[in-house]
């Protein structure tokens, strides 16, 4: 029951990240690129697109967060896949980040994340009495 009860705090953990960082991109694009997002050419207007990703992503995992649902697994899957492919892509331009160790930092934190999101997931969707403590 104890990987259980780490469903909603997953949940309100990346749904406030996701929230602080969409708020981020969407009003100073240009510090978020500097700070996190040194890859390629800045453009401020594709940041605030994934911005709206973020945000609406963040909103999601806090309403769903409270309560046991299917709507739940649903979102902490579809959180997680985000998560494994936005690794992937960070892996492939790794060698694009300005510091340079930056690269390599995001991948790995990037695939932790999603391992993490994946494992909430699985715990999500298990039935209750095959969830093991």
């Amino acid at each position: 029951m104890k990987d259980m009860r780490l469903v909603p705090a997953g949940l309100y953990a990346y749904g406030s990240e996701q929230l602080a960082q969409g708020l981020w991109m969407l009003v100073s694009p240009g510090t978020f690129f500097t700070a996190l997002g040194p890859f390629g050419a800045r453009n401020d207007h594709y940041t605030r697109d994934v911005a709206t990703w973020s945000l609406a992503l963040g909103v999601v995992c806090l309403l769903v967060a409270r309560r046991p649902s299917p709507a739940r697994a649903a979102v902490l899957l579809l959180a997680g896949l985000q998560a494994a492919l936005h690794t992937v892509n960070h892996v492939a331009d790794a060698d694009l980040a300005h510091p340079g160790w930056v690269g390599v930092f995001d991948a790995v934190a990037l695939g932790l994340l999603a391992a993490s999101l994946l494992r909430l997931w699985r715990v999500s969707a298990t039935p209750p009495a095959e969830v093991t403590s």
